[in-house]
């Protein structure tokens, strides 16, 4: 449920190809999540599957980060503003 503790290794793209985001730089390992506090689109998506399975998502921006640009530390717009996000998720474990 959205009160579990998932580990989980994943990559961020957005629909041009670009990779926004990727677990393996800092968490090779897999990194841990409260699901209740992920994006809708992980919400919905995670529990499809079971522990050590994967799954690829694409989250339209009403489940991802909607109208609102994220950026980087530096800055610099990573997903704009009503992106379509695809993310290939390993789930690791469930706790």
């Amino acid at each position: 449920g959205v009160c579990s503790n998932v580990i989980v290794k994943y990559a961020g793209y957005l629909t041009n190809g670009n990779k926004f985001d990727d677990s393996n730089t800092n968490y090779p390992n897999g990194i841990t999540f409260l699901l209740g506090q992920l994006i809708l689109g992980w919400q919905k998506g995670i529990p499809l599957i079971k522990k050590g399975g994967s799954i690829n998502l694409y989250i339209p921006p009403s489940l991802g980060y909607g109208n609102q640009d994220i950026t980087n530390n530096a800055g610099v717009v990573v997903v704009p503003a009503n992106s379509i996000l695809v993310f290939s998720i390993q789930l690791v474990d469930v706790q």
